[in-house]
């Protein structure tokens, strides 16, 4: 089972070791725009993670101009890159410029440009035809169709797609509101949707990014961090040594 959830699912209403016995990957959205920072995103994350579920990320598109397509991509990396998620999506369900199919291959390469390795986008069915987004350049496509919306597959989208939204609809333990519920149509394995793929040509844990630099400094001369792996992400354990450092 994939979900994919927002900060409308509040982390109070949600069991996540329940949920966690359910689910293969949950895709946690990041930001509505540039301006719209999911309130919850960074708590989804952590709190699937420290069970054991693989965690993508996605981003609701609404850029204007080519310029700001790059800008929200930007952001969208820069607010999710600590996290490693196994996908970036974007999610395209508005026409916010005239050439979408331009916009959006903006968005993606700048993506690209900036690291992110496995890239798809969530399509609206009712706008496939009309945007003709260049889906040859990503690496997933998912596509939302209801059919009747009882929370059970009982559609199939009319056009090809790796991951169908098939229900908002959706039950599932641990959680009382509705779910949007995913399964895969595609070949492609799950593991190709919930595996981190590291870019061995380029070094992950000898540098901060730019944009981390000088928040990393700090801390490394302060002596919070002990400065050396940089891009991994932090345990629990290694959290507790820094917490102790504070007090």
């Amino acid at each position: 089972m994939i979900i994919d959830i927002s900060h409308h699912q509040n982390p109070t209403n949600m069991d996540y070791d329940r949920l966690s016995e359910q689910v293969k990957l949950v895709i946690i959205r990041t930001q509505y725009g540039s301006a719209l920072i999911d309130r919850y995103y960074r708590i989804h994350h952590r709190e699937f993670r420290g069970r054991g579920i693989p965690t993508a990320c996605y981003a609701w598109v609404r850029g204007r101009s080519i310029q700001d397509m790059e800008k929200e991509a930007t952001d969208f990396y820069n607010r999710t890159i600590d996290i490693a998620p196994t996908f970036w999506f974007l999610d395209v369900e508005e026409r916010s410029m005239n050439d979408m199919r331009s916009g959006v291959s903006a968005y993606v390469n700048r993506l690209r440009e900036l690291g992110a390795h496995r890239i798809g986008i969530y399509i609206g069915h009712h706008l496939y035809r009309e945007f003709n987004l260049n889906l040859e350049e990503v690496d997933a496509i998912w596509i939302p169709h209801y059919g009747i919306n009882n929370g059970l597959p009982n559609s199939t989208p009319s056009f090809p797609c790796d991951i169908h939204q098939y229900t908002s609809a959706g039950k599932l333990a641990g959680y009382n509101g509705n779910l949007d519920l995913n399964r895969i149509l595609s070949n492609k394995p799950l593991s190709y949707f919930t595996e981190i793929e590291v870019n061995n040509t380029e070094p992950r844990n000898d540098e901060p990014a730019e944009w981390a630099r000088e928040a990393w400094d700090w801390a490394v001369n302060v002596g919070l961090l002990d400065g050396t792996r940089p891009r991994d992400s932090v345990t629990r354990q290694e959290l507790a040594i820094v917490l102790k450092r504070i007090v």
